[in-house]
Parts: structure tokens; C-alpha cells; sequence
């Protein structure tokens, strides 16, 4: 059974092991900073008990920023990250978002196809953003709402 669930502060341990095992993002320090922040939001998808997926985003006032979004690489390519992405989607809609934001990697070929698919569309480039040095694309969806 698939569902999507706010995820808390105590579940930083989990939140740090999924990044650790895909895109070793944060450190654990920077995950409970960002359970620490009023405007985030952090939510993961689960098949039955187990998460196999993450979202952080921040939405300040008419934008949402995505500051996180993996899967499980185990989970990747049988549509989870569609799934999720939608659910976000749906969600910014009903809080009036007007855009989402993030960034990704110009490695990340992947990503971007996946993001390309979701309409989102690169708006800026930061170079040397990342601790590899490859640049971050800027990327923005303009959402609708109702």
C-alpha cells in the first residue's frame, strides 16, 4: 500500500539514511535544521511501513521552494517520484502556490528529464554551485491555481 505522510523530527535518523544511500546531500546537522524551520515542510512516501521517498519544500508567501526530492534507488523507475511529485503538485496547488522552485544538478541528466516531464523549465544557472563543481539549474513550474 502506497501513502504519503508528514514526516517529523524524530524521524531525522531515517531522513539522514535515505540521503546518505542516493544523493548524500546533507548532514545530519543540516536535516534537523530543516525540521527546525516553520515554513518547511517534509514529507516521505511509504510502501507499507518503509519510506522510499522524501520532499522538503519551504513556501514563502505565493512560492514553494523544493529543497530535497529523492527515491530510494531500489524504488526508482516503477513511478514513485511521479507519484510524489504529483502529490506536491496538488498540494501547492489547495496552499495557492503560484511557483515551484528548485534546483538540480547539470550532471543530473536524469532529474532533469524527470522535472522536464512536470513542465518545469530552467530559468538560471548557478555555476560551481555544487561541492563537485558542477552548476545548478534553476528550475521554476508555474502552477494554477484553483
Amino acid at each position: 500500500m502506497i501513502s504519503i505522510k508528514q514526516i517529523s523530527e524524530k524521524d531525522i535518523d531515517l531522513c539522514y539514511e535515505l540521503d546518505s544511500n542516493t544523493i548524500s546531500l546533507w548532514s545530519k546537522k543540516q536535516w534537523a535544521n530543516e525540521f527546525k524551520h516553520k515554513s518547511t515542510i517534509i514529507f516521505g512516501l511509504l510502501i507499507t511501513n518503509l519510506v522510499v521517498g522524501i520532499c522538503v519544500f519551504k513556501i514563502v508567501v505565493d512560492e514553494a521552494q523544493i529543497n530535497y526530492f529523492v527515491i530510494d534507488q531500489k524504488f526508482r523507475k516503477r513511478g514513485f517520484g511521479s507519484y510524489l511529485m504529483r502529490y506536491l503538485i496538488k498540494r501547492c496547488e489547495k496552499l495557492n502556490v503560484n511557483r515551484l522552485l528548485l534546483e538540480v544538478s547539470r550532471k543530473n541528466v536524469n532529474a532533469e528529464r524527470f522535472y522536464t516531464r512536470f513542465d518545469f523549465s530552467t530559468v538560471g544557472i548557478r555555476k560551481n554551485y555544487y561541492k563537485d563543481g558542477s552548476d545548478a539549474l534553476l528550475k521554476e513550474k508555474k502552477i494554477t491555481t484553483k
